[in-house]
């Protein structure tokens, strides 16, 4: 899958992770609503450009899986501030 990788250069193979490496900082740095949101960005930064397979959740399984993940966040995220922001604000 990766085969690619074998034939760039050195400096190629910097300039890949450097893009990658902003990437993966880019989502990582992500907050507020931005959290909850599709990332085609991050995974267009793989090389083949299939289209994601994604299943969506049923409306109520999907509001389950929001407070499931905010919880999470409560847990291993409990000193960071808090934001009364609107989605889309």
């Amino acid at each position: 899958m990766d085969e690619d990788l074998d034939t760039l250069s050195r400096d190629d193979l910097i300039a890949e992770v450097r893009k990658l490496r902003e990437g993966v900082r880019r989502h990582r740095d992500a907050t507020g609503h931005d959290l909850c949101w599709h990332h085609p960005d991050l995974w267009s930064l793989l090389p083949e450009k299939t289209p994601p397979a994604i299943a969506v959740p049923t409306w109520p399984q999907f509001m389950r899986g929001c407070v499931k993940y905010r919880q999470s966040l409560e847990e291993q995220a409990a000193e960071a501030p808090r934001t009364t922001r609107e989605c889309g604000d």
